[in-house]
């Protein structure tokens, strides 16, 4: 039996640390954000290393890792998604081009297999040595060893690296290369659905081959395996990364659609529903119908239209800042609500959350959107939302759409809001209720342009946001969101608190996540 001392310490911690059923409404007309709250921590028998973060976006679309990539123009296009789903993740690709653009995005992701380089670079038979040297100088390439193919893409053979040198520099590639009889290669229909294993066994098979071209029938030049990939891949499926695949064994991918309009403001029912289908063709998983204000009577409407005519499709919505927002979307047909707009970020997913976590018993998820810049952020929205969204955090990778920039010694990319004026000069204005061939300088830009450090690939960022995810919940004694969930206990945190929580009276050499 607990003493009565034991007894005290329980409810003293009861009558600081409160559950979100209790806490929210006792801070009811702030606009908390993530920095206002801290969690407190409980008893633990968790590891980091034993916690598991899998969630859904509704009953067809499961996560192992609970990160959605904004659909922003400056962060998602076909390399994110792809990089996000092999993470476990998704990517949202945006709607800033053609429809038609759209889709062949859509079809890069779903053709995509990982670890084979589907377009590698290739040269031809009657360069010269020096010509491929002053390509890789020109290009910046990482390597020197090149399929070679005729101008249809046919296999003649492979040039080594060791015979790229300035000494061959007059030589013919045709000279130097080894003859196709000679390149190991594997045909495209054998590859079966696990490409990966398939190139591991067959570099296993033959001892010192680096390389491991792709044909189809007609001999025609289709992708190429490199055994560091392979090996790299390897050693991910053991540190338990599981890509988000559909039955096929593809990558998924959301869109993010634009919902057109005809010259009297009506929904163009016509086109909406071609694109979507077009979408769904290629193999698209979910559509979001993202706007700055999602509780509308247009969204609603372009929703139930969705949802009517197909029906086993997973459907995002939003944005929405309230109670009534949610259930709004909901019965229009959405399986995941996006919240978000503005400040108090993590006051506002509990608004909605609110609400929402009664409606999962009807399949309806909650994501939360903006306000997040480190890994204990996403723990904290974690714990009201089934998955969180990120632009930021993500805009700096590699991956991200732009060309890189140096600008005194540092490597940058662009970022912009979706509301901002170049962006909406791109094709973004509906998403804040504008025309899209309106004047955007009598327009108030509702998000800014700015330029982003580069920070990496997706992969080193979402692997350092992850492992803060799985030590917070280790610190809160859940082995999984669920419990996460339930053994949340929030309190407030002072200005004078959120300056102690950071580092300070040092210099900080590296930033932390």
């Amino acid at each position: 039996m607990a003493s009565s001392k034991s007894k005290g310490r329980v409810s003293l911690d009861e009558r600081f640390y409160l559950s979100a059923d209790d806490f929210f409404p006792a801070n009811a007309g702030l606009g908390l954000t993530y920095d206002d709250v801290s969690l407190a921590t409980r008893y633990s028998e968790v590891l980091p290393r034993m916690t598991r973060l899998d969630s859904s976006l509704s009953d067809a679309l499961a996560l192992s890792l609970p990160i959605v990539s904004s659909d922003m123009d400056t962060v998602t296009e076909h390399r994110m998604a792809i990089a996000m789903a092999l993470n476990g993740g998704l990517g949202l690709l945006h709607y800033n081009m053609g429809e038609a653009d759209q889709v062949a995005e859509v079809r890069r992701v779903k053709n995509h297999i990982h670890g084979m380089i589907g377009d590698p670079a290739v040269v031809s038979a009657d360069d010269t040595i020096g010509q491929v040297l002053a390509r890789i100088e020109r290009d910046g390439l990482a390597f020197s060893t090149f399929p070679v193919t005729s101008s249809d893409g046919t296999l003649l053979g492979l040039l080594p690296g060791s015979t790229v040198k300035e000494r061959h520099g007059q030589r013919k590639v045709v000279a130097v290369m080894i003859p196709r009889d000679k390149v190991f290669t594997v045909a495209e229909k054998d590859l079966g659905k696990d490409p990966i294993a398939t190139a591991d066994r067959k570099f296993s098979e033959h001892v010192g081959q680096n390389k491991l071209l792709v044909v189809d029938a007609k001999n025609k030049l289709r992708g190429l395996f490199t055994l560091s990939d392979i090996e790299r891949i390897s050693e991910e499926s053991r540190a338990h990364v599981r890509p988000t695949r559909d039955a096929d064994f593809r990558l998924r991918v959301g869109v993010a659609i634009s919902v057109p309009r005809t010259a009297d403001g009506e929904i163009d029912r016509a086109r909406l529903l071609a694109h979507v289908s077009a979408l769904i063709d290629e193999g698209a998983d979910a559509l979001a119908i993202s706007t700055a204000h999602g509780h509308t009577k247009g969204v609603g409407d372009a929703l139930r239209m969705l949802r009517k005519a197909h029906k086993g499709i997973t459907l995002i919505a939003g944005n929405v800042t309230s109670g009534e927002g949610v259930e709004f979307l909901a019965a229009a047909g959405a399986d995941t609500v996006k919240i978000g707009q503005g400040p108090g970020s993590i006051c506002t997913t509990r608004i909605v959350a609110g609400v929402g976590i009664p409606q999962l018993k009807k399949g309806v998820r909650i994501l939360a959107d903006g306000g997040i810049t480190k890994s204990g952020d996403i723990v904290k929205a974690l714990t009201l939302a089934d998955a969180v969204i990120l632009g930021g955090l993500l805009a700096g990778s590699r991956e991200a759409p732009g060309k890189l920039m140096e600008i005194n010694g540092k490597t940058y990319k662009e970022y912009r809001g979706m509301g901002s004026h170049e962006a909406m000069r791109k094709g973004s204005a509906a998403r804040y209720g504008h025309s899209a061939s309106g004047k955007f300088s009598k327009v108030a830009a509702e998000g800014i342009e700015a330029l982003k450090e580069v920070s990496g690939t997706v992969d080193q960022v979402l692997g350092t946001l992850a492992g803060g995810v799985q030590s917070g919940l280790g610190y809160l004694g859940a082995a999984n969101l669920a419990e996460h969930r339930k053994r949340a206990r929030y309190i407030r945190v002072t200005p004078a608190g959120q300056r102690e929580a950071a580092p300070h009276d040092v210099i900080e050499i590296k930033a932390g996540s």
